[in-house]
């Protein structure tokens, strides 16, 4: 299994089709742009993780404030 589930004929032939299609020259900085919008992505994608995450704790905290919140009350309704 190679890349995105793809082997290595499957690459090759993907690899062969964009030097015919770009030209050797061309293939270099093709590359540096992708790698550039991978890494880009990868950046989005964790500071989404991480967002989230720190969206979770904080409904989750307040949540824990509710809770105590409404426990009070009844404590004191029943008092």
């Amino acid at each position: 299994m190679g890349l995105f589930g793809l082997g290595v004929p499957e690459i090759a032939v993907i690899a062969g089709v964009a030097v015919l299609i770009f030209g050797p020259s061309k293939l270099p900085e093709l590359g540096r742009e992708l790698g550039k919008s991978v890494k880009s992505f990868q950046t989005a994608a964790k500071e989404f993780e991480s967002e989230l995450k720190s969206g979770a704790e904080d409904a989750e905290e307040e949540g824990k404030k509710m809770v105590d919140s409404v426990k009070e009350s009844v404590d004191e309704k029943l008092k």
